[in-house]
């Protein structure tokens, strides 16, 4: 590589660093307690910080990247991290997803039109628009199918309708390097990462649906029957995960208008940050649905030069891949 080109690229890094500094500092968010406008670091008391952007916060991502960073809350604090997290949405919103997850008290702040989401430029997915031979009737057609469904002001409309097809290319892997190996993950299982379900939790949809405790009994309508790796261990086992993520989704779409105000914002992705004072040391950015981690495996091993092997197993769950992880 060319002196030149090296010059180059660090350059663009170092304005990259000053871009997320600077926005990190000076971005105001919503205190979800008081419904009041904060500044995003307000309120932490160290200079080292683990900054979590959520994408809204009814989505998987929301669910399961916090389900576990509440599992570490008390490790970051003895390590000497903060933790702040931001999702989109209004004050409302925060609040029933702070106890739906089990947030610390104080950790969350909500960003009502991922204002700082787009000072950053994350990721919002391939960046397609409807064409405009597609009429507003058809659109609204399309977007009364979807949660939600379509918005009263006519001036939205647009908006909407392509938040809505890059979130669900997204879904397709379009736009989402990704996001379709993650899917598969959910349901075939992951040898190299720890159990998600609790041997004693139960899943369940309406009368229709009910999956364990655990993993082992399953109904659906009508049928019951068991999994045939019910009494293994010790790993994601099939359908875990994707039991975990019905979980979340029977939860957001029960309740979807309390958790996304603005669906203008849909697609909006979400990134991690750790800062020390005026110094970035860690920053991933999602690349789609579904991808809130390098190591989707094992989301907080970003968090292992802190607090160690906790960060490879957050929830305490069957492991017999944390040595070699």
């Amino acid at each position: 590589m060319s002196l030149l080109k090296r010059l180059t690229l660090l350059c663009a890094a170092q304005s990259t660093t000053a871009l997320v500094l600077n926005t990190l500092k000076s971005a105001t968010v919503l205190n979800p307690a008081t419904g009041t406008p904060t500044p995003l670091l307000d309120g932490l008391a160290t200079s080292r910080n683990v900054v979590v952007l959520l994408p809204q916060v009814g989505e998987f991502d929301s669910y399961e990247f916090c389900e576990q960073l509440t599992a570490v809350a008390d490790d970051l604090k003895a390590a000497g991290l903060g933790l702040r997290v931001v999702g989109v949405g209004d004050a409302d919103a925060g609040k029933r997803f702070e106890a739906f997850v089990g947030l610390p008290e104080g950790g969350l702040r909500v960003d009502p039109s991922a204002t700082v989401h787009r000072e950053l430029g994350l990721h919002r997915g391939p960046g397609w628009s409807w064409p405009e031979w597609v009429s507003d009737d058809a659109l609204r057609f399309v977007l009364g199918t979807l949660p939600g469904g379509a918005p009263d002001d006519a001036g939205q409309l647009r908006p909407v309708g392509d938040a809505w097809l890059n979130y669900l290319l997204m879904c397709a892997g379009i736009g989402a390097p990704g996001t379709l190996p993650e899917i598969a993950r959910g349901y075939f299982g992951d040898k190299s990462a720890p159990e998600r379900l609790r041997p004693d939790a139960v899943v369940s949809v309406g009368d229709v649906i009910e999956i364990g405790p655990g993993v082992g009994p399953v109904k659906l309508g009508p049928f019951r029957y068991e999994n045939s790796w019910k009494d293994e261990t010790g790993y994601q086992r099939p359908v875990e995960l994707a039991t975990v993520r019905l979980r979340a989704m029977v939860e957001v779409l029960g309740n979807w208008d309390a958790y996304v105000s603005d669906a203008r914002y849909v697609d909006v992705r979400g990134a991690t940050y750790i800062v020390d004072g005026d110094e970035l040391l860690y920053e991933y950015k999602h690349r789609g649905v579904l991808t809130y981690s390098a190591t989707m495996s094992r989301p907080l091993s970003f968090l292992a030069p802190f607090i160690g092997a906790r960060a490879l197993n957050p929830l305490g769950l069957g492991d017999n891949g944390v040595s070699s992880a």
